[in-house]
């Protein structure tokens, strides 16, 4: 199972492990990752601006932990800032977790480390401390990051996946990324991985979405058994993009049993839900652009949910995907139509 380790000390007695901001998950390979996390996605249209302005809040108040992703278009704003609070004495390099994705036009291993670089390049930074396979299906390789036929269609391809990893691998010995894990991957393609011949390292996590309507409670005790962390997105419900999100799909932060609950502990909906994933040992990932809710997310560490409300919340899990990548389906990799 893995371990807790913190900056500052933490508590970890009879299983349950008192939760600071500075509690960071030790990783299979020995580095450590913070539990909670600033998300930076944002639809294509929003400004770039507002990206780098959340970072540099989200330093300022405290979070030491960014994921981003080259397919985001967003890494040079997001290292400007990162760079920015360094340069100002807000944090040292070594403070901050940077998670960054290899998209699914760069499977094939040659292709890898160039992917790596150009995302270390628009960062301007030497190293990564996480850089993960961001899904298991694969487009064609090449200029276009979705590209399509004639009718429309998106064009796919199949590297072997193990291939893929033979490469991550190569970065991380390579010292420009410290950690390698995936994203989005059922529990069959992790065990191809993990069975591989000559495996040098671990898949550290595999970061999916996961909130109170889709808890991946058997794909949770999958990863922690094979000591891998699950890193959640869409922890409040997502962003309900329209290009990835269905628009008549439930408000989770308005569910009326997490309400209640809220309102017990005088906290926000938000709150509760990160809580409870953080309490279940999950690695949570919270995105927002607006100050104030970049600081109240960051303030789950000043109530704990009673083992009673962790079964309540528990009990809301729908198997409800909002991330559903319904035009990805007939994906010979395609990773939803398992169970877990």
């Amino acid at each position: 199972m893995f371990t807790v380790g913190v900056s500052e000390e933490v508590c970890a007695t009879s299983g349950n492990m008192v939760l600071t901001k500075n509690s960071r998950i030790t990783l299979n390979d020995g580095y450590k990752i913070p539990v909670v996390g600033l998300g930076t996605y944002a639809p294509q249209e929003s400004p770039k601006s507002l990206v780098e302005e959340a970072v540099k809040v989200a330093l300022e108040i405290g979070y030491r932990h960014i994921d981003s992703a080259f397919i985001y278009g967003n890494e040079v704003e997001v290292g400007r800032a990162i760079n920015g609070k360094i340069a100002d004495g807000t944090v040292k390099r070594e403070d901050v977790f940077y998670t960054g994705k290899l998209w699914s036009t760069f499977h094939p291993p040659e292709l890898v480390r160039p992917a790596l670089e150009r995302t270390l390049k628009d960062l301007q930074l030497d190293y990564i401390d996480l850089f993960i396979i961001h899904t298991p299906v694969e487009f064609k390789p090449g200029d276009n990051l979705m590209p399509t036929d004639k009718n429309g269609k998106l064009i796919y391809h199949n590297t072997n996946i193990r291939d893929t990893w033979k490469a991550m691998e190569d970065c991380k010995e390579a010292g420009l990324v410290r950690s390698i894990g995936v994203s989005n991957f059922n529990h069959k393609q992790i065990e191809l991985i993990l069975n591989m011949s000559g495996l040098r390292h671990k898949p550290v996590c595999n970061q999916v979405e996961c909130h109170l309507y889709l808890n991946q409670s058997k794909l949770l005790e999958f990863c922690k058994s094979h000591n891998i962390v699950l890193v959640a997105y869409g922890v409040l419900g997502s962003t309900r993009d329209p290009n990835w999100i269905d628009q008549s799909a439930p408000i989770l932060l308005e569910d009326p049993v997490l309400n209640a609950i809220a309102k017990k502990h005088c906290r926000t909906p938000a709150q509760v839900a990160m809580r409870h994933m953080l309490q279940r040992g999950i690695v949570v990932l919270a995105k927002s652009f607006k100050p104030e809710r970049i600081k109240q997310n960051l303030q789950v560490f000043e109530f704990e949910l009673s083992e009673e409300e962790m079964k309540t919340l528990n009990r809301l899990n729908q198997n409800r995907r909002y991330v559903q990548l319904d035009k990805w389906t007939d994906h010979p990799k395609f990773p939803f139509h398992e169970e877990y």
